[in-house]
């Protein structure tokens, strides 16, 4: 077998290029996401690559690749020559997604509390505090990105990457309709502290109340968050 050529000047720019381009298209995938979880963008609305481009301020290539990821999940359903719907999640959905996590999500905090190095828990309360910041600012967006990467870091701890891919499906298929007349209300502000309480009881190696406390948090996402009762 001949070896491979060897790289270019010309091959590793196009490399560089190819990596910001896959990094910009997770970021706009990101933002779209936390986007239709709080409900920014509306279900059973049909919107074109050009005007989400204009919305969040990025050319049209990447939106259009990260739709085609989020057509994959379930969330978005390609209409050609058109754009995208967003797709409608029933009563029954929301009942079914809460339900798993319930059964998936606050044993597995209980089960990292000991696994979490002291040394991480400065990082873990950056993360926390941007979940409040963006509600202060009234960042659904934001807020909804922040929430899943704070969660997903915390159970990091866990090693188990099956576990990961689970939970962020899981936390896609929800939708937090409820956030804005949380904002109006100023109560968002009091649902983002929540996980810098469950920092507490984690950090106090408390693994009992960050169980109990998770089942809590999880359902306001049935509750507050989705406009539920």
């Amino acid at each position: 077998m001949d070896p491979e050529p060897p790289l270019t000047e010309d091959s590793t720019t196009h490399l560089r290029t190819v990596g910001k381009r896959e990094i910009l298209r997770d970021r706009v995938g990101n933002a779209l996401r936390a986007a239709i979880i709080s409900g920014e963008l509306t279900p059973g609305t049909v919107y074109s690559a050009p005007t989400l481009a204009a919305k969040f301020g990025v050319s049209s290539t990447p939106v259009r690749e990260a739709m085609i990821d989020l057509v994959k999940e379930g969330l978005v359903v390609a209409q050609p020559n058109k754009g995208f719907l967003i797709t409608e999640v029933s009563e029954k959905d929301l009942d079914e997604v809460t339900a798993v996590r319930l059964l998936v999500e606050p044993p597995s905090v209980r089960a990292v509390v000991p696994l979490v190095p002291a040394e991480d828990f400065p990082a873990l309360r950056k993360l926390a505090q941007r979940i409040v910041v963006a509600a202060e600012q009234g960042d659904l967006i934001g807020y909804v990105e922040a929430d899943r990467v704070f969660h997903l870091a915390l159970l990091a701890h866990s090693g188990n990457r099956r576990l990961l891919e689970v939970v962020s499906h899981l936390r896609a298929q929800t939708r937090l309709l409820g956030l804005a007349p949380l904002v109006k209300n100023g109560t968002l502000v009091d649902s983002a502290a929540e996980h810098h309480q469950l920092l507490d009881f984690v950090e106090a190696r408390n693994a009992e109340a960050a169980e109990l406390f998770m089942h809590r948090h999880i359902g306001h996402v049935r509750g507050i968050w989705a406009g539920g009762s």
